[in-house]
């Protein structure tokens, strides 16, 4: 039996509805076939009040074994690193987030807010929120560069805005059976299993890319990376491997990849009129996919943009 507890810091809930349509396995199965106790979630939890607060204490001091501890939304630590813009039980959730840290044998961050600080710790960043070990990029989160839980691992990051339901069980399933030692945990302590392939691998789109045929929204035949600021090329997951609800993904449904994923998300400021577009330069993304060497992909690309048939013949039509 494994004792899991769940808390939500800075948070919209979206990690806690993708976790609860999981369905390989499902929540139910995590509790009948894999031995996991849920001592306590936000919205499924049965203690209420001052009894969540003794079974928070009951955790912290050890009378109650804490085996994994996950963590939702960004730890809130303002203002003037109180943390009191963030309270819970009586007392500012990044104070239970450090002190149920140190006990647990593994810690859990889910969703892109809980890894990197997300959406919240974007500049200026008034909340003053972060993520547990990274700060975007860098590690420099909250707990520390050098946390690492009872079990001896850092922090396992699960990112996503939100992230897939299943990578969310199935880890939980790794970690509770047993298998948590045998995790490949990439530079940024994401599980190598879904994130070392690039979203791009999988999408109906690739041949798209491939040509360097421009896509639209809700249009079939172009790649959505040349007009409106599809990330897939540049972003870590398995969204085209494993399908949302099993039927698709947003590159699917010719809806650009927005890199929620990787730490730098999200990759625009959020003003109106950046966020799905893609930055040009000589009519090529001024961002190139991962790997590749600008001018070498610019010299290449823009190339075949203009020699490949399929856009020599688009552009005699238009003539």
């Amino acid at each position: 039996m494994a004792n899991v507890l769940w808390l939500q810091g800075g948070a919209c809930s979206g990690n806690t509805m993708s976790f609860l349509n999981a369905e390989e396995p499902t929540v139910v199965d995590l509790v009948t076939d894999f031995g996991i106790n849920i001592l306590w979630h936000p919205s499924i939890g049965l203690e209420i009040g001052d009894r969540v607060g003794e079974l928070l204490r009951d955790c912290v001091s050890g009378k109650t074994a804490l085996d994994i501890f996950v963590f939702e939304g960004s730890v809130v630590q303002g203002p003037d690193r109180t943390g009191m813009m963030n309270v819970f039980a009586d007392r500012p959730m990044q104070d239970w987030v450090r002190e149920l840290a140190a006990a647990a044998s593994f810690v859990v961050a889910v969703g892109d807010c809980a890894c990197f600080g997300g959406i919240p710790a974007t500049a200026p960043n008034p909340s003053e929120s972060t993520g547990l070990q990274f700060h975007k990029a860098e590690k420099a989160g909250f707990l520390g560069a050098g946390f690492t839980s009872k079990a001896g691992l850092p922090v396992i990051n699960i990112p996503g805005c939100p992230a897939h339901p299943d990578w969310i069980s199935q880890i939980l399933v790794a970690v509770a059976t047993g298998r948590a030692k045998d995790l490949l945990l990439d530079a940024k302590q994401r599980p190598s299993t879904f994130f070392t392939s690039y979203t791009q691998t999988g999408c109906t789109n690739v041949n798209s890319y491939a040509q360097k045929l421009d896509g639209h929204f809700g249009q079939r035949g172009g790649c959505l990376f040349y007009t409106v600021g599809c990330r897939g090329p540049m972003t870590r997951s398995s969204c085209n491997r494993i399908l949302w609800n099993r039927v698709s993904s947003k590159t699917r449904t010719n809806h650009p990849c927005i890199g929620c994923t990787e730490p730098e998300f999200p990759h625009h400021d959020l003003a109106p009129g950046t966020v799905f577009k893609t930055p040009k330069f000589m009519g090529l993304p001024k961002e190139v996919p991962h790997g590749e060497h600008k001018l070498v992909y610019y010299f290449r690309a823009g190339m075949e943009k203009f020699l490949l048939p399929h856009n020599r013949t688009l552009k005699e039509t238009s003539k």
